[in-house]
């Protein structure tokens, strides 16, 4: 199994940061210097904490910063790291980018979406859910208040994951997806195709709207809650300041 980041987008909302770095690589730790600790670098350190030893990074905007700083991200992390560039991440949403990674898929991987700040025990909490035939895990958020912009889930306990939208009632859902999913190798093929359609549909899909096609066709996704546990995906300044309050903690 290998890691894999999306570490494409170019998150104008956190401009000025990005006019120059990838969304990836904005600073969330104490110095607020190109070079500080990025979300990448704290997925990378998980990864790395977790016994992984490869990990794949889609990037596109501003990918040269990603490029320069590989070097020093193997170094720190003991990681072999593989670039792959996607070449539409300025033109079209994540079901694309994901898809550009989909030979990593192949090795069995952990993404992780290259904005959201959390801690180790969200990999662990997902490595210790594999098993009984599991595929595809969600790692699902079951505490926290709902509101429009969250990426919401519904889960039939017999049945698992049936639905996953920002386009819902938040009273409707049992949580709300961090961005990490652990997929094991024999559901690539499937994910692939399923992405594939996604992005055919609407360029601008999320990778998410390709699980749901996969659910859609049959295929059972599960779940995994993680607890109390801080977390936040990173779109804007507000979020990125409660990035930093929770990566001094990490």
């Amino acid at each position: 199994m290998i890691g894999l980041v999306l570490a494409a987008g170019a998150g104008r909302r956190l401009r000025p940061y990005t006019d120059t770095l990838p969304k990836a690589l904005v600073p969330v730790g104490a110095q607020d210097a190109p070079e500080a600790v990025s979300v990448l670098d704290l997925t990378l350190g998980n990864f790395a904490e977790i016994g992984l030893t490869e990990v794949a990074v889609i990037v596109g905007y501003r990918k040269e910063a990603v490029y320069a700083r590989r070097a020093e991200f193997e170094e720190k992390y003991g990681l072999k790291l593989t670039l792959i560039d996607n070449d539409k991440a300025e033109e079209w949403n994540n079901a694309y980018s994901l898809w550009c990674g989909r030979d990593a898929l192949k090795d069995g991987v952990i993404l992780a979406n290259g904005d959201t700040v959390h801690p180790v025990s969200v990999e662990k909490t997902l490595l210790a859910a594999r098993g009984d035939g599991k595929k595809i895990i969600l790692a699902l958020d079951t505490l926290k208040s709902l509101a429009d912009e969250e990426m919401k889930v519904v889960v039939d306990p017999a049945k698992g994951m049936t639905k996953i939208t920002k386009l819902m009632d938040p009273a409707e859902a049992t949580g709300e997806y961090i961005g990490v999913t652990l997929i094991e190798g024999d559901a690539a093929e499937e994910l692939a195709d399923a992405l594939r359609t996604t992005f055919e549909r609407d360029p601008q899909l999320y990778y998410e709207d390709g699980y749901q096609e996969l659910v859609d066709r049959g295929f059972r996704i599960d779940v995994a809650p993680i607890g109390d546990v801080d977390w936040v995906e990173i779109d804007n300044h507000e979020d990125l300041a409660r990035g930093r309050e929770i990566a001094c903690r990490y």
